[in-house]
């Protein structure tokens, strides 16, 4: 048989209730993670010590002069450049800046001895230190940088705040001053050696020249003047288009004319005229139409022998003749016209190929010349920016310069710690412990795969849930027909009575993927439910491996079900009664290990269809069904399969697959049992359950208790009927 294949689950969507249910499911999480983390921020802000902070403001321009316009433009005119503010800050944290605050404020020593036990501190470690206090901001919209540090010590960092800004101030008068002299001295330098060059350069210009015997009629030009000039070639170019043109009609026409020809001569002459006008030709053709409508008028009157009709012909043939000749003429005038026109035009074209020639040759004899000249322009034009450079530097040098920072703001002891912020800390301590807490139960929730809704059920194995029971069901057995549990079974006993198909169905088995989902206690309470409705019911152990339904029963388990199957009792001697009215019940027995297959068998299917006879309902408990082979047996057999599924126990696919080996056996699937539902935490399920608790349980005991009455007289009507049904049958 093909493997059972599921139909493809509809994708759903979650709805927001379907978040809050995690998050109430997984509260316990999000609490233990939101409190240790509240705990850590708040053991950490109050651990972390004080710091207090400082801040100097300066003025950062670029070097510019004092008298605007003259080298380079005023720093009004250039705008914000983001590149300047962030090398601004690059030089501040250099080693050229911090070192003189270091030497400056005795840094070495004074921190070895605060904070290394009076060890002398390298200046590359101090200056580590002082780049972690450091804190560079520029002002919005302004040409203002803030330079804040800190420091346990108020006094402290209000003095490396201002050594900083110092510091900075004196490195760029230094810079600006040596830039300005190097610079001088370097183009200089370029200015002398470009002199030189170039007059190297005309030298060889001129030896180049009367080498290869060039008159240069234009001193300026740096190329050699072409045989034709532009407007010259632009000229012939377009008469040779015009020229092709003429060709190829002429041509185009030639041929057609020609293969007319070829095909039928006649045709020829009246599209001639057409094509290239000839008057003679035209009376030629017009007399033939003549004589040819005579002869045809004078052959329907006379015969071909007559003299007249003889001369009509002879007449016609001459016409013939002479047009024959005659557009012999015309095609060979045609085709002289056409090899006349390609001449001409060969002929332009020829011209222009060697023009083009002679122009290449003298470009390459005289290439060097021209290549000398271009190089000795790119130096000249070079030579004259650097002298102009030069001219502006020098006059940058003597003009007076504005100091490019200025210290706006000195910095000055704080008056409280800045850090830590422990309102703040504590609060996004807080906020990132609950979010932790959330995100950490999502990603469980992510990962569990188990069934955890009947929205899970229906749509992952396309059949109905029959009953929700809730967690700590206790046996009905014990706890009688007034137990507040009873009413879950009982909606499941009513889902099942209305999904059978047949009402003979009465043999039942209870089945489960996995062990310890619930399916002996299931079995159980059902089939108590069944018997207190009236109905001969009768449980049968069918879990051969590992029974334990008689220790609930307190009975012995020598005897029972495999005794039956071995044919070595009969059922009157297994069956055994209940303390609850019309339950009986079948142990298991004890299982031989040469008989494993026994359930199979066909005394299994005797025993089954007796029991149908003798009992209104049998209910069949299993071991689970991926384990052995018994329950998908048993499956087979029996009228009815019910599944139970453990609330959050095992995945999807393993329940799955239990359906599905349930299927593949053809076994009669019932629906769903959903056990073991945390009613507290999942309210979706409350409307399942907890509201008939509510309902019937906040009433008094004497309406519980005719209401009671009324629905075991109809259940004990409904039960007697079914019974008369099957005795019918």
């Amino acid at each position: 048989m093909d493997d059972f294949k599921n139909a493809p689950p509809p994708e759903t969507k979650l709805h927001f209730l379907d978040y809050w249910r995690v998050i109430r499911i997984r509260k316990a999480i999000i609490i233990t993670v939101f409190l240790i983390t509240a705990i850590i921020a708040t053991a950490v802000t109050f651990i972390l010590p004080e710091s207090y902070a400082s801040t100097a403001r300066i003025r950062v321009e670029k070097d510019v002069t004092d008298i605007p316009g003259m080298s380079t433009p005023s720093a009004s005119l250039m705008g914000y450049d983001p590149y300047f503010i962030q090398t601004t800050f690059e030089i501040m944290q250099s080693e050229m800046v911090l070192s003189n605050v270091i030497a400056q404020l005795k840094l070495n020593t004074k921190w070895g001895e605060k904070y290394f036990n009076g060890e002398t501190l390298k200046t590359t470690e101090t200056m580590e230190i002082l780049k972690g206090r450091m804190l560079l901001a520029p002002v919005k919209n302004t040409e203002l940088i803030s330079i804040t540090v800190y420091s346990d010590d108020k006094q402290e960092a209000a003095d490396l705040a201002n050594a900083i800004a110092d510091a900075y101030r004196v490195y760029r008068i230094e810079s600006r001053r040596s830039l300005t002299t190097n610079g001088v001295a370097v183009l200089e330098q370029q200015f002398d050696a470009q002199s030189h060059d170039i007059h190297t350069n005309q030298d060889w210009v001129e030896h180049l020249r009367n080498e290869l015997k060039i008159t240069d009629a234009a001193p300026n030009a740096l190329e050699p003047s072409p045989t034709m000039d532009a407007q010259q070639l632009q000229l012939i170019n377009e008469q040779m288009i015009e020229n092709e043109k003429i060709y190829s009609e002429q041509l185009v026409q030639l041929r057609q004319l020609q293969s007319i020809q070829q095909t039928n001569e006649a045709m020829l002459c009246d599209v001639l005229p057409q094509m290239d006008p000839d008057s003679t030709l035209s009376d030629l053709v017009s007399r033939l139409h003549e004589s040819e409508q005579r002869w045809v008028t004078l052959t329907n009157d006379y015969a071909i022998t007559n003299l007249v009709v003889t001369r009509v012909q002879s007449l016609k043939n001459e016409l013939n003749a002479e047009i024959h000749d005659r557009v012999a003429g015309i095609m060979a005038g045609l085709a002289t016209k056409v090899e006349s026109t390609k001449a001409a035009l060969d002929a332009m074209t020829a011209a222009v190929e060697a023009a083009k020639i002679k122009d290449q040759e003298q470009a390459m004899k005289n290439s060097p010349y021209y290549q000398a000249k271009r190089d000795l322009e790119q130096k000249l034009e070079m030579h004259r920016l650097l002298y102009s450079k030069l001219e502006a530097e020098k006059l940058d040098s003597e003009l007076p310069k504005n100091s490019m920072v200025q210290i706006t703001d000195p910095a000055e002891p704080g008056k409280a710690p800045v850090k830590p912020n422990k309102t703040v800390n504590i609060v996004l301590g807080l906020v990132f412990g609950l979010l932790m807490g959330v995100g950490l139960a999502f990603f469980i929730e992510y990962l569990d795969t188990s069934v955890k809704t009947i929205d899970d059920v229906e749509r992952a194995f396309q059949a109905p849930v029959l009953g929700v029971i809730p967690q700590n069901i206790g046996y009905l057995v014990d706890e009688g027909s007034e137990s507040k549990h009873a009413e879950a079974y009982r909606v499941l006993r009513t889902n099942l009575m209305f999904t059978r198909k047949d009402e003979r169905f009465n043999t039942i088995v209870v089945v489960s993927a996995g062990a310890g989902e619930g399916k002996s206690t299931t079995t159980i309470n059902l089939a108590t439910v069944f018997a207190q409705a009236g109905n001969r019911v009768l449980i049968v152990d069918s879990d051969l491996r590992r029974p334990t339904l008689h220790k609930l029963f307190k009975v012995t388990n020598n005897l029972g079900l495999t005794n039956y199957l071995l044919k070595q009792n009969t059922l009157a001697e297994l069956v055994q009664t209940t303390p609850m009215p019309n339950l009986d019940f079948m142990a298991s027995g004890r299982l031989p290990n040469s008989s494993m297959g026994i359930l199979g068998s066909a005394q299994m299917k005797e025993m089954i269809a007796e029991l149908k006879q003798r009992y209104d309902f049998v209910f069949f408990d299993s071991p689970p069904i991926l384990g052995v082979s018994d329950a998908s047996i048993l499956a087979s057999e029996v009228d009815l399969v019910m599944q139970v599924i453990q609330y959050r126990r095992y995945p999807q696919p393993m329940t799955i697959r239990a359906k599905q080996m349930i299927e593949k056996v053809r076994g009669n699937f019932a629906g769903i049992v959903l056990n073991n539902i945390n009613m507290s935490q999942d309210e979706g399920y409350y409307y399942y359950s907890g509201y008939y608790h509510d309902y019937y349980y906040s009433r008094s005991a004497s309406e519980q208790e005719a209401e009671a009455k009324a629905e075991a007289k109809v259940e004990a009507g409904e039960g007697a009927k079914a019974k008369g049904n099957v005795q019918q049958t």
